[in-house]
């Protein structure tokens, strides 16, 4: 992965929106299709958004995401209202990226429009593949030709900044499929491609269908020559891979995700949502009907966890060396102390001296052969107490 600098990022807003018209079969995120409740989620998510208010610490808010759940399902005043409450409590003059998560069929003319109206300036877009018969198998309610569509006409419509998701891994995947989908990803020249490997999460429809042999599972060699291919196509058609599931074109990369990586402050409202301020984490709980009941009580229903030095450590490992810039020496110090840092560069040295990891700038990070078992590393490279 190349080096990369990203400038610093100031605190981030994301914001559940759980409702989706049907269930992708590989989903394991909170959602319902229980839309009757929308009107009444909308007022306790504002009401969150105020009974929060002091979670930032007054930090500048840089980042607003909404992610779901299908966030295309709201309508304009849904919007209004949401923006309207962080702008009267957090204010939205720092605010340098908007993103919302949509689905290819919400995007039609009449809903793109009215997109542009509101302060969104980067579109999300779940294509996942642009082969109809997995769409159909996934439970997906558009087709190849309308998620083509809609990436023209979000750019038509003066959206400059658009990225697209895909899963590879899929069942019945083949490298020509695969092969297809990113030069079909690539033609669209959008300015960014998050492309995840598919995970069978106890729980969701797929897993059931693997679990009762009606689909199988693509092999480990498969994978690998896959996430290869990936990261090729990619590169040759002047993407950078900044995080490892994460390509952009240069200066591209997602302001809000990124904050996620470097362990900035974030706070996450609505059922499920998670939020971060560097010391402890919080979670809300994962019931639309309890979530609304609990905050009109004038009580956020949230699980909070304190984290010490050894976790605060891991998770900056596991999140640090999956981007291109890798772990700072200088900050691993600074974080947590000489014992820690000089655990890390101990643990390190085998895979240094294997060519797995590479020290440039007083940064570690993943070689292109590291990248490959970087769940491995990631793993033997955190701190486990006696």
């Amino acid at each position: 992965m190349p080096s990369e600098t990203i400038p610093n990022i100031m605190a981030g807003i994301y914001i559940h929106i759980p409702f989706c018209r049907t269930r992708c079969i590989y989903c394991d995120f909170y959602s319902t299709t229980r839309s009757e409740l929308k009107e009444c989620y909308i007022r306790a998510l504002c009401k969150e958004l105020r009974m929060r208010r002091d979670y930032l610490r007054g930090e500048a808010v840089e980042t607003v995401y909404f992610g779901g759940g299908t966030p295309s399902q709201l309508a304009e005043e849904d919007f209004k209202a949401i923006f309207e409450t962080i702008q009267e409590v957090y204010g939205m003059e720092h605010c340098k990226e908007i993103t919302l998560e949509a689905n290819p069929d919400d995007l039609t003319e009449e809903y793109v429009t009215m997109l542009r109206r509101l302060p969104f300036n980067r579109l999300s877009m779940g294509i996942q593949t642009f082969d109809d018969a997995t769409l159909k198998l996934l439970n997906r309610r558009h087709n190849a030709t309308q998620a083509i569509e809609a990436v023209h006409r979000c750019r038509r419509a003066g959206f400059n900044n658009i990225s697209i998701d895909l899963i590879y891994g899929l069942p019945g995947e083949t490298d020509k499929r695969w092969k297809r989908d990113l030069q079909q990803a690539v033609s669209l020249n959008v300015e960014h491609i998050s492309a995840y490997h598919l995970t069978y999460e106890e729980g969701t429809r797929i897993y059931e269908l693997l679990q009762a042999h009606r689909i199988c599972e693509v092999d480990e060699e498969s994978s690998v020559r896959f996430f290869s291919t990936l990261i090729d196509t990619l590169g040759n058609a002047g993407y950078e891979h900044y995080e490892i599931s994460n390509f952009c074109r240069p200066g591209m990369y997602s302001r809000h995700n990124t904050s996620y990586w470097k362990g900035i402050p974030y706070l996450g409202c609505g059922p499920s949502a998670h939020s971060f301020d560097t010391e402890t984490r919080e979670w809300n709980i994962s019931s639309l009907e309890k979530y609304i009941s609990s905050v009109e009580t004038g009580v956020c229903s949230v699980e909070r966890e304190e984290l010490d030095s050894p976790t605060r450590y891991n998770e900056y490992v596991m999140t640090s060396l999956r981007t291109a810039r890798g772990i700072s020496i200088e900050e691993l110090k600074q974080k947590f102390g000489t014992d820690l840092q000089q655990y890390c560069l101990k643990m390190s040295a085998p895979y240094l001296e294997a060519g797995l990891l590479q020290k440039k700038d007083n940064h570690l990070s993943l070689t292109r052969e590291g990248v490959f078992i970087s769940d491995s590393i990631i793993s033997n490279l955190m701190f486990i107490e006696e």
